[in-house]
């Protein structure tokens, strides 16, 4: 049995400090099937606070669903400063609970998720909702934050697939000489 013939479980992290998207998927060859999704919110309080509920968020999810890998979003620069830090913090609140579980992180541009899941990088939240709902066949809209960590999920099996493709060919095309 190679390794794309087997399951596995995916979960997908877009991070935020006021809402973090979290979205699960099984993948097996390149089939994909929607498990759960969600969106944690750490609504307003201190900002340590907010990174504890994303934390234990995470961890429970991990727990109840028992994921093999982890897919999050990379930080990208913003215009503020500040804003960078609270969501480069978030990150981390979220790889921590990963991290701590023994499940092995990935990470991805936001412009190479919207790729692999709209087909253009500028692609809008909106866009990016409206191909989850395709792509996972689901009767309603996704909110948007579990829309994108759902995006992130897809984009980590879309590649594990494409690497697991290279390798086997190579493998096959290197033992021909």
């Amino acid at each position: 049995m190679t390794e794309q013939q087997y399951m596995v479980r995916i979960i997908g992290i877009d991070p935020g400090s006021r809402f973090t998207g979290v979205g699960i998927i099984d993948t097996a060859q390149q089939k994909i099937q929607h498990v759960h999704h969600e969106t944690i919110k750490c609504g307003n309080g201190d900002f340590p606070d907010r990174l504890r509920i994303i934390f234990e968020g995470v961890n429970e999810l991990i727990k109840q669903f028992r994921p093999n890998e982890m897919a999050i979003e990379n930080v990208f620069m913003a215009k503020n400063a500040g804003s960078a830090l609270k969501l480069g913090q978030a990150r981390g609140a979220a790889i921590c609970a990963t991290v701590v579980n023994d499940i092995v992180v990935h990470e991805y541009a936001a412009k190479a998720v919207k790729q692999a899941v709209v087909g253009k990088g500028g692609a809008d939240k909106k866009q990016v909702q409206y191909m989850i709902r395709l792509l996972l066949n689901l009767k309603e809209n996704v909110q948007e934050d579990a829309a994108d960590g759902l995006a992130i999920a897809i984009c980590h099996a879309n590649n594990r697939w494409a690497q697991n493709r290279l390798v086997s060919n190579n493998t096959s095309n290197w033992r021909k000489f």
